[in-house]
């Protein structure tokens, strides 16, 4: 099966990494020689050092590999496409136009969009039957989950063909786990649970401006339970990103994703985080090593509250057909979040949860966050 892989910044250079790992002939593409040539020195030293440990051999794996600066001409053989590009609408159509031009009629168009709507991106197709999602997390290579997304017009063999590429893929930290999703909704699976969490958090920000504590303060109250504590790794991933999901999930789910006063002041001021050297930290050193054992506690963190609110929406996408059970949706946030899924925990308490949920989405003032019907009812519990 011939790949194209098109866009091979971080996240494309693992997708075409892996796809050359299973065997693949692989094709690199994107508008820069600059990021191809850097794309490729990463591919090459990743697998001569995976070589050394007796994974696979080089020389043949690389072979595999091709790279392009003309999409036309690169998806002439194609089987499967992949894009990771930028995440904006108008530019993944107007790939899946070129694609869906030039590429053999077998072939399937994918996007590995995190949130957006692979419907609409077949639009701009005469295949929308031949069109769907395979989101990777990063970096591919070592996150374990794939979630394989139906449009609403995906064929069955579309679906089939992106799961068995998607289950063939190495992964160097674990098994594999494809997650099936079956609903073309906002935030896919893995995302969607986790993103009316920020809406808790947009909440702790704001008042620690109105309070005047820290961020640090607020960010020893999480500690660090993971490789970063959650400012930190909002730092990392970029003020800036978490503010266009925010207003994405605003317009496609509901007004209370938007971003609250303190991620929009940073957002305007240019504190983006890493990228931009400030943003909760100071980054022109380095990445920022907190020792939360010298920091006064904010103490408004309830732990107790984002499990209420990631079971709601657990819940949700159950009611809302995307996943076919909770356990795919428990499984999935393991594999790609590197943490539990609410059910197993949350069903043990589903009754204080709700009423927790109440109180606090009332004390919030946030509509969204109300306990939905399925989880209130408590018959989610045999849905695995």
């Amino acid at each position: 099966m011939n790949i194209v892989v098109i866009g091979v910044g971080l996240m494309g250079n693992g997708i075409a990494q892996i796809s050359l790992m299973a065997g693949y002939t692989t094709t690199l593409v994107d508008i820069s020689q600059e990021v191809i040539d850097k794309a490729v020195a990463g591919i090459e030293g990743g697998l001569k050092k995976l070589e050394t440990k007796g994974v696979l051999k080089a020389d043949e794996t690389i072979a595999r590999m091709k790279t392009s600066l003309d999409l036309a001409s690169a998806v002439k053989d194609a089987d499967l496409i992949v894009e990771a590009v930028v995440e904006d609408m108008d530019v993944k159509k107007m790939l899946f136009k070129v694609c869906d031009e030039n590429a053999p009629a077998h072939a399937i168009i994918a996007s590995n969009t995190s949130t957006m709507s692979i419907t609409e991106m077949a639009t701009a197709t005469n295949r929308p039957d031949k069109c769907i999602g395979i989101h990777f997390f990063n970096p591919a290579p070592l996150m374990r989950l794939v979630e394989v997304i139906a449009g609403e017009k995906s064929s069955e063999e579309a679906m089939e063909i992106g799961m068995k590429y998607s289950e063939s893929l190495p992964c160097l930290r674990g098994d594999r786990f494809v997650a099936k999703v079956l609903k073309d909704r906002p935030g896919f699976i893995v995302n969607r649970l986790n993103a009316p969490g920020g809406i808790y958090m947009n909440y702790l920000l704001d008042t620690c401006l109105e309070k005047g504590i820290t961020f640090e303060s607020l960010d020893a109250d999480f500690g660090s339970r993971g490789p970063m504590s959650p400012l930190v790794l909002s730092d990392y991933t970029g003020i800036d990103t978490g503010y266009h999901v925010r207003n994405y999930y605003a317009e496609t789910l509901h007004e209370n994703f938007r971003p609250g006063k303190v991620i929009t002041k940073m957002f305007n001021e240019g504190k983006h985080g890493r990228k931009s050297g400030q943003g909760f930290y100071d980054w022109t050193k380095g990445r920022p090593q907190p020792d939360f054992s010298k920091i006064d506690k904010a103490g408004l963190v309830n732990p107790g509250v984002f499990l209420a609110i990631q079971l709601n929406e657990g819940c949700r996408i159950l009611e809302e057909g995307i996943a076919s059970g909770w356990k795919i949706i428990d499984d999935a946030n393991m594999a790609g979040m590197n943490a539990p899924g609410p059910f197993e925990y949350g069903i043990q308490n589903w009754e204080g949860l709700v009423k927790l949920l109440d109180e606090f989405s009332e004390k919030m003032g946030k509509e969204y966050l109300k306990p939905c019907d399925l989880f209130r009812s408590g018959k989610f519990v045999d849905m695995k």
